[in-house]
């Protein structure tokens, strides 16, 4: 597979490495900074295009990755659709509901894939328990959280969008937390009902959340809580926890670090010590996952199978941090309702 990049920031950086491994070309890249970028094409091996409009109508690009900030999503969208290009973007999806809803029909009209980066799909520990879930072995779930309780430097901040509304939609639960909110509705299904309480700005000069609490209800009356930071020194590895009537499970990272089930039989659990985390530096993070969800877009893109992270779960994982947002805002209980395309 051919693929074109947009914007070559520090994750499209890790996405060449991971195409690299996995032997797709990134045939061509775009950046409105054109020094980034010809220094990115000239690492990658890749032609430097001047604009988005070019990449997008290349004939030798068989999709798009678009590895900006997430207030430039929608444009992108439009022009792959235009010229029949695939395309995946990062996490979040969009800033907005509505951006996203546009997206998805746009994509959904012209017949191209529509992926969202969300890695941690792909870790060992979350396939395994997906299917440990849907088997029962942790009996009826009664609470699934996320922690998320990690640390950023001020000179992470200093970009002026970083930690902006405009800019990055919000800050630790969009930003950094936005993985572990996808794993918990892939894991649990949807959520309802939120509450939330933020801090703004509570470690650095952001306009937005940099310590957040949640408590979730589940559609399947389950409780949950999240917790997310970036002002939490040194940083400590996320967790995911799921606690049922039959036994709980901890993913710490990446791995699977806690396993406790009332009579345990079937499949082995994948039980590890070390995890690879984000949670003091955003660039340490595992290539293994990144590599797995790229050859599954890749897939997708080739077979016409829906990838394993598509518009809708990006939308899903949009529609309950802006839920928490609302509720951080104004105070209040803010009830999720189910949105159908």
């Amino acid at each position: 597979m051919r693929v074109g990049i947009i914007g070559t920031g520090a994750i499209a950086w890790k996405h060449a490495q991971a195409y690299k491994n996995i032997g797709y070309q990134v045939r061509a890249c775009t950046n409105t900074t054109a020094d980034r970028g010809r220094k990115f094409a000239e690492m990658a091996g890749a032609e430097f295009v001047e604009t988005a409009e070019q990449l997008c109508r290349h004939p030798e690009v068989d999709f798009v990755d678009v590895c900006t900030l997430p207030n430039y999503r929608l444009p992108a969208v439009e022009l792959c659709a235009e010229n029949g290009k695939h395309v995946l973007v990062q996490k979040p999806m969009a800033i907005e509901l509505e951006t996203a809803r546009q997206m998805i029909v746009l994509a959904r009209d012209a017949g191209i894939q529509l992926g969202v980066v969300s890695q941690h799909r792909f870790d060992d520990a979350v396939l395994f328990l997906k299917r440990a879930i849907a088997e029962g072995r942790l009996g009826r779930i009664l609470e699934a959280d996320a922690y998320v309780k990690w640390y950023r430097s001020a000179a992470y901040y200093e970009p002026s969008v970083k930690g902006s509304w405009a800019g990055e939609g919000g800050g630790a639960l969009i930003n950094q937390a936005i993985h572990q909110v996808d794993i918990l509705l892939h894991l649990m299904g949807a959520v309802d009902e939120v509450f939330g309480r933020w801090q703004l700005g509570a470690l650095h000069r952001i306009e937005s959340e940099d310590s957040l609490n949640a408590l979730l209800h589940y559609s399947s009356g389950a409780l949950g809580v999240i917790q997310a930071a970036t002002s939490f020194w040194p940083g400590y590895p996320e967790r995911v926890e799921i606690h049922g009537t039959k036994g709980s499970a901890i993913i710490t990272g990446d791995q699977l670090t806690a396993w406790d089930v009332q009579d345990e039989c079937g499949e082995a659990a994948p039980l590890a010590h070390l995890a690879a985390t984000g949670a003091s530096d955003p660039m340490a993070i595992s290539l293994l996952t990144i590599e797995r969800q790229l050859l599954d877009f890749g897939e997708a893109c080739k077979t016409g199978r829906s990838p394993a992270c598509t518009g809708m779960d990006g939308f899903r994982a949009l529609q309950l941090v802006r839920s928490i947002y609302t509720s951080c805002a104004e105070a209040r209980k803010v009830e999720i309702v189910p949105i159908v395309f």
